[in-house]
């Protein structure tokens, strides 16, 4: 019975590592992907603007 007690976490992290890289997979894409994609480009857009505020504040 030792061998099951040694066997059992592994096997139960290889379970959740398959199902977390599923739902990955899964989520790639869809109807969801316009809405993530312009969530993104706006932060992005938002901390280049903060960049460019703190750049001209140490300039001036």
């Amino acid at each position: 019975m030792d061998y099951v007690s040694a066997l059992v976490p592994p096997v139960v992290m290889a379970v959740f590592f398959i199902g977390v890289i599923v739902t990955m997979v899964k989520s790639q894409g869809g109807a969801n992907k316009a809405k993530e994609d312009a969530a993104v480009d706006a932060a992005l857009a938002r901390a280049e603007g903060t960049r460019q505020v703190a750049k001209d504040d140490v300039q001036g």
